[in-house]
């Protein structure tokens, strides 16, 4: 029953006081539900459970063994109702010896002692008791007091008969006044008394042969008489008519009584028959009952009795109790076998399997039943792992896409699994970078995870008890002290060879849980031959990231528990073997997986620009990394006992060159972002900082963004590659332990710069092509000459159109990256110088007018574009000027002055951005 009980009360206790093995009735409250609830029963702190029987809630009856207390509590206690409490107590007697010639007003029971601790026969026969007084002389009873004698004499006895008996402790109590002389009478008093016995019946003998002899004489006497007075000629002797009358009256009264003295005999045979039957009706009994009681299942009274039978009856020469003895025998052998198949069952408990061995050792079973046991259990963890594997690879066979409910864990289990995932889901990496797919993916575990989770915990819930039996085995626990005795040569034999098969048998229970795992998630790792024992998984997609992070936690946990059983570790190396390789194969993976979404970045790019030039690509490739390496922490991190995953150089390099694929893989995309047509660019808006001016109110909220607009964003985000992502993803791998670090920011170095200049020159390429273009045909416009022209009035249009579309290019790439300006400008100014440069000296001669309009117009650009110079811009402006006649007059000089100043204050609204960025270039 589940239902609570109140704690168990004695309020009585029937006698209240005796010597040892009193039968008392126990009365009280809650004492039990059951025979099977009484689980307790202590009176002076001695356990009487074994000779207790339970009456009735209220009433139990025991018998008081031996306590060390003369007066204690009576406590008992129940599986339902816990240990009790006794408002009564019991005092503890000791027995009075009686001796055999002494009186006592009581009968002295001279029958066998039963012990009933030991359910075994200690027959003393009477005759075997001494006399009260051995020694054959007066007592003197001493003073000493009791408890000074025992403590002088530990563990001994004055008590003659007892096993412990000290002569010394008998003289002080008994004759410790007694005399030298008396004490002399009283060894040869002893001294008689051991001839006696010695002599047994013939003393009998010697001490009657006196009376033999004159009984002899007197027959000899009445016969010589008899034979001198003559009658025996006459009338025969009378010793012979006497032996007549004698016979005739004796065949006279078995004639008269032969029908009784036959029922006489029939009836003393049937008495002698039932009398054996009574005394050794606990033989003839025996076969029923433990026939009865195997069927209860009470195996430690067939036990016993077995016991008992064989120490009175196992040497018998009698026939009908050799008889029985042999029925008793055959039940036996039958439940010896009995208990062999219970206790090689399967499944069976830790405390079943004890019981079932201590059973056979104490019934003397052949071989080594707790071997037997240790071999079954170790074939059941075989057979239960090979059969998970088997049942979930065909659970994935009939339905690929679902978890089976079948296959779901135990409530302990789920929550873990749950509570990792929601960690690792917890890291965001951006509104943009969200999963499109829904949270229900979290609870469908994969059978691959599900089924490393079942293994590991099949192992760990069988294994501890099958490493519990071998230490019981090793240690003797498992047998009673009489088996233990009897075997423990013959074990201590074979310990060492069982050693060695135990070892085996824990390695092949390793190795084969190491193997089905290594099955499920690391195919390639095991030999084409035992593919189809161990593997057998089709499986077209890997495991995820955090889902090897998951398995590696769980084989960490089964690694650490089995540590707990203080299992040697070279027996567990091959699973610290196995979470190294997990531990590789998961960086691999998650790294593997990275690249697949950094490849999915460039579908994710909103083109949206903020202050400083930028998309959120950066930011979310930079992010993407992150978070891989955290989910990476638990996997790099090194649990104690364990090695690190970059201490193989193999690893090193392939971890090193995943790492710059991760790189070179974003990079590609940046490429294809750049080079991308306008029909695969989604509607998107271009964002520009509020403190960029609009100047030519041209770009509105809904501008499509061009393929030079592209390649400007593509190079803005670039730089910042350049001079912060790469070198953060780099810090981040250092903190992670990466190996070639280095390396992976050199080779990630060299191909982004070599994609910014590929794209930068393209640009370059868009931009300053048509604006060199148009200088030819604008400066010989209208059939200009530079022989024959009039005086300069001013800068010619060509040259103000020029410079409108570098005030273009200024403000396309203003608008976008402010960095960029400089960079763009210069190079589309040198191209612009470099063809001017041309030009110029393509000219055979200037006419005076000619050379002054030409030096104007150099000298305005010139000067316009002072802030974007570089040395190759500035040679070409100066072969350009060299490429023309010199000024001959002040009042040449003059007009080219008025004429620049003209130029600058006319085009001043259209020349304020190379202003602006001229002051801001100052003030930084």
């Amino acid at each position: 029953m589940s239902r609570f009980q109140q704690p168990p009360l004695v309020t009585g206790i029937s006698p209240n006081e005796g010597i040892p093995w009193t039968k008392v009735t126990i009365r009280g409250e809650n004492l039990g539900i059951g025979p099977i609830d009484l689980i307790g029963l202590t009176i002076c702190g001695h356990n009487c459970l074994l000779t207790a029987e339970w009456m009735s809630a209220s009433k139990i009856v025991c018998r008081v063994g031996q306590a060390k207390n003369d007066k204690g509590d009576i406590i008992v206690t129940t599986k339902s109702g816990g240990k009790g409490t006794s408002t009564v107590s019991f005092k503890l007697l000791k027995p009075e010896k009686i001796g055999i010639l002494d009186q006592s007003a009581v009968w002295v029971d001279e029958m066998n002692y039963y012990d009933m601790r030991t359910d075994r026969n200690k027959g003393i026969p009477p005759l075997s008791f001494r006399p009260a007084n051995p020694l054959g002389i007066e007592i003197e009873k001493s003073k000493f007091p009791q408890k000074n004698l025992e403590m002088l004499f530990h563990g001994m006895s004055a008590d003659f008969t007892s096993e412990n008996f000290s002569a010394a402790w008998y003289l002080i109590e008994n004759h410790s006044t007694t005399s030298f002389e008396q004490l002399k009478t009283a060894v040869t008093n002893l001294k008689r008394q051991a001839n006696k016995k010695s002599e047994g019946s013939l003393a009998y003998v010697k001490g009657g042969l006196s009376t033999f002899f004159e009984a002899q004489d007197a027959l000899s006497a009445i016969h010589q008489k008899l034979e001198a007075d003559g009658t025996e000629k006459v009338e025969g002797s009378m010793t012979q008519k006497l032996e007549n009358v004698l016979n005739r009256a004796s065949n006279t009264a078995d004639a008269l009584f032969q029908e009784v003295l036959g029922r006489k005999d029939k009836a003393d045979s049937t008495r002698n028959a039932l009398n054996v039957l009574q005394r050794f009706k606990f033989l003839f009994n025996l076969p029923l009952n433990i026939e009865r009681n195997i069927q209860k299942g009470d195996y430690d009274v067939v036990i016993n009795d077995y016991e008992k039978a064989k120490s009175l009856f196992g040497k018998t020469e009698v026939q009908v109790f050799k008889k029985y003895y042999a029925e008793v025998e055959t039940r036996i052998e039958a439940l010896r076998e009995l208990l062999l198949d219970k206790l090689l069952e399967t499944p069976s408990t830790l405390h079943d399997q004890k019981r079932y061995i201590r059973y056979l050792s104490d019934l003397h079973a052949p071989g080594d039943p707790a071997w037997q046991c240790i071999g079954a259990q170790h074939k059941w963890i075989l057979q239960l792992m090979h059969s998970c594997k088997e049942g979930y690879v065909k659970d994935l066979k009939g339905n690929p896409g679902l978890h089976s409910p079948m296959l779901d864990l135990d409530n302990e289990v789920r929550p873990s699994v749950l509570g990792h995932l929601s960690q690792t889901a917890s890291l965001k990496r951006g509104s943009s970078f969200q999963s499109g797919r829904d949270d229900t993916w979290r609870y469908k575990t994969p059978h691959r995870v599900a089924f490393v989770e079942k293994l590991t915990k099949l192992v760990l819930s069988q294994l501890p008890n099958f490493w519990k039996l071998w230490i019981s085995y090793v240690n003797g626990s498992l047998f009673s002290e009489t088996a233990e005795k009897l075997g423990q040569i013959e074990r201590s034999k074979n310990v060492r060879q069982r050693q060695n098969d135990f070892k085996k048998m824990i390695q092949e229970v390793m190795h084969s849980l190491v193997k089905l795992i290594r099955g499920a998630l690391l195919p390639l790792s095991i030999r084409e031959g035992e593919g189809r024992q161990y593997g057998g998984w089709e499986v077209k997609s890997e495991l995820s990231g955090q889902w090897l992070v998951h398995v590696i936690q769980t084989v960490r946990l089964t690694y650490e528990s089995l540590t707990a059983l203080e299992i040697p570790n070279d027996m567990l190396q091959i699973i610290q073997d196995l979470i190294l390789d997990l531990r590789v194969h998961c960086i691999m993976v998650t790294l593997q997986h990275t690249a697949e979404e950094i490849k999915r970045l460039a579908e994710k790019e909103d083109w949206i620009v903020d202050n400083e030039g930028l998309t959120s690509l950066p930011c979310q490739f930079e992010q993407c990394i992150v978070h891989s390496l955290q989910s990476l922490k638990d996997v790099l991190d090194c649990k104690p006992g364990e090695a690190s995953v970059f201490q193989q150089s193999k690893t090193q390099e392939e971890v090193c060159q995943l790492s710059i694929n991760i790189m070179q893989v974003f990079i590609y995309c940046l490429e294809q972002l750049s080079t991308k047509p306008d029909a695969d660019i989604d509607t998107t808006h271009l964002s520009m900082d509020v403190s960029s001016p609009d100047l030519f109110g041209s770009i509105h909220e809904d501008f499509t963004l061009t393929t030079e607009q592209r390649l400007l964003i593509v190079l803005s985000n670039c730089c910042y590659l350049e001079r912060h992502t790469f070198l953060n993803i780099a810090e981040h791998f250092e903190k992670y332990n990466f190996q070639g670090t280095e390396k992976i920011t050199q080779v990630s170095m060299a191909s982004l710069k070599d994609l910014d200049q590929r794209l930068f020159e393209n640009y370059i390429e868009l931009k300053a092509d048509p604006i060199v273009g148009s200088l030819e045909p604008g400066i010989y416009a209208g059939y200009f000459d530079w022989k024959d022209c009039l005086p300069p009035t001013g800068v010619r249009n060509y040259l103000k159109e020029a410079l409108v579309n570098i005030i273009a290019v200024h403000a396309e790439v203003f608008t976008i990256s402010k960095e960029l300006v400089s960079r763009v400008l210069s190079k589309v100014v040198e191209a612009v110088s470099e063809e001017l440069s041309r030009l110029m000296q393509c000219v055979s001669s200037f006419s005076k007018n000619g050379a002054l309009q030409a030096r104007l117009e150099i000298c305005a650009l010139r000067d316009t574009v002072a802030i974007y110079l570089t040395p190759e811009s500035k040679s070409s402006f100066k072969q350009a000027l060299e490429a023309l006649p010199q000024l001959a007059s002040g009042a040449d000089k003059k007009l080219l002055e008025e004429l620049l100043n003209k130029f600058k204050s006319s085009m001043h609204l259209q020349l304020t951005c190379f202003q602006a960025a001229s002051s801001i270039m100052l003030k930084t």
